[in-house]
Formats: structure tokens, sequence, C-alpha cells
């Protein structure tokens, strides 16, 4: 890993555990989200579909060739079984844990600027404990642990365990208590700059704790990535002519940067190739793009 001041040499493969939420969405696209007064609305398009962030990464990751096992809770209902289906994919191995609630479920309503409203109709609750096999952890090149209590255990066995931990802490304000144990956590650490007063020193301060790696995303204005004893490396996003649905676009970007590094590409070229998946992502209303794989982002 990179804590304890220790720089590694890249990774030698690519293996991914992913801990976090799965879902089965509706979502509804309007011109304008809706104000907080009675009145009608009408929607351009809906559809349900595959959704949550863990299920995007692990969808994206899998596109790009590595391997992928995803620990996360499911029950024995339509939206378990819809999400199981969706996510039967070369290179997933589901690593279902039963939920005491039923499966994860929102309605998601989306502007036309991109902009997104999340109604939880289902948080999951576990009704067991989650516990990945240490020969799952073992094998893991990267664990990545998704904003979720259930992933919890996953990220503390991931640590114990010395894997490379990677979070994704998406518009964390930097205060968050819930945030907190995932921010600390983290190798490599990835963030949205939507909510931080002061994005770099975000960054600077997150690698002084002992994090290798921090990355902010700042949506069309591109990323920037700071590595421990280096200096901010930021690239513009990728121009796209025509916006469809930005779900998933994080996801596709954090997947493409993770699928480049792991098969030891320069910093840099991560982040170009992470913003070449987040580009895709945003020209389809699917977690991942039909046609990404890893031609399509490398240069």
């Amino acid at each position: 890993m990179y804590r304890h001041g220790v720089t590694p040499p890249p990774a030698p493969s690519g293996n991914v555990l992913i801990a976090g939420p799965v879902a089965w969405n509706l979502l509804i696209r309007v011109d304008e989200l809706p104000r907080p007064e009675p009145h009608t609305v009408f929607a351009g398009w809906h559809h349900e579909t595959l959704g949550g962030t863990s299920a995007g990464k692990a969808l994206n990751l899998a596109r790009l060739g590595l391997g992928v096992t995803l620990a996360t809770l499911l029950a024995d209902d339509d939206a378990g079984r819809r999400i199981a289906a969706a996510l039967r994919e070369p290179g997933i191995d589901l690593l279902a844990f039963p939920s005491a609630n039923g499966s994860e479920r929102h309605v998601n309503l989306m502007d036309r600027h991109g902009a997104r409203l999340s109604v939880y109709l289902t948080l999951p609750r576990p009704a067991l404990s989650v516990a990945v096999p240490a020969t799952v952890l073992a094998a893991a090149d990267a664990v990545v642990a998704d904003l979720a209590d259930h992933s919890r255990p996953v990220l503390r066995a991931a640590r114990a365990a010395g894997r490379p931990i990677w979070c994704d802490l998406h518009d964390y304000d930097g205060e968050s208590e819930f945030h907190r144990e995932f921010a600390e956590a983290a190798d490599y650490l990835f963030v949205s700059d939507e909510r931080l007063p002061d994005p770099e020193s975000f960054l600077r301060a997150r690698v002084a704790a002992g994090a290798g790696l921090a990355v902010c995303t700042h949506g069309a204005r591109g990323a920037t990535a700071l590595a421990r004893g280096g200096d901010p490396v930021h690239v513009e996003a990728t121009r796209v002519d025509e916006v469809v649905d930005t779900n998933g676009a994080g996801d596709a970007f954090f997947a493409g940067f993770l699928a480049a590094h792991l098969r030891g590409a320069p910093l840099l070229e991560c982040l170009r190739q992470a913003s070449r998946a987040g580009a895709l992502a945003v020209r389809t209303r699917d977690l991942a793009p039909a046609d990404l794989a890893p031609e399509s982002i490398q240069a």
C-alpha cells in the first residue's frame, strides 16, 4: 500500500473486490427538478434499470477486462432477481449477502443539466454479518469499499489484511461523520468538488494523513490528482457532444483510472483514461457503455 510513506511498485494484475450498494432504479428525466410546491411535471422519458455505485464500478471494470468480485446485499424479491440478472456478465463474481428488508430501490429524477434527486424506496439491512472469505481478500489487487454501512466490515478486513483500499467519497464535504472511516482508511481516495470549499487543500490534507493518492473530479472542468511526493496533476474533461444521462459517470471515471493503474500506467495517463471512460458513460442511459473496452479509452 501507499500507507506509512512506502510507495509500492505498480499492481501486477487486475483482480478487484468491490463492497457496496447495488439497486434497482426507476429513472425519470424532467426539464427541471421539481420546485418545493404542489405542481405537475411531465417526464421526457423514464425507464427501470440497474443502479448503485458498486454495480456501476463492477460493470465498467469487467468491461475493461478486470476480474471483479462484488459483495453486496440482495433479497429474494423481484428487484433482487433483476439486479442479479443485470450483473450476470463475464468477469463479475456476485457475492450476495441476504437483506432483511428487501433489495435496494431508488427513484431518480434527473434534469437536462445533469442534476439528480434520488428518492430511496428501500435501504437494505443485512440479515447476517457481511464477511468476505479471506481467500477473496488475499487475491484482490485492489479493494473498493463504497459508501454503505454493510461495506464497513469489508473495509476493516481489507485494512487488517494489508490490501490496497480504494474509496469513492462522492460529494463529501470534508466533515460528514458517515464518510470519515472511508476517508481515513483509503490508500486511493476519490471525491467530487461539489461540496468541498477548497478541493486542493483537501487533497493535500488526505495525502499528508496517509493516502498515497487523492483525486478530485470537477465535472465538465476535468479532474485533479495528487500523489504523495508529487505536485497536483490536472486533466481537462473529454469533450462530449451530447449528454444523455450522467448516472454512472463518476463510477466509469473511477473504473477507468483503476484499470489503467493496475496495468501500470503513469498518473497522467490514468487520469486521461478515466476521463475518456466518464465521457463514454454520459452518452448512454446504462451504468456502463456497451462499447467500453480497454482500447476504447487508451490513447
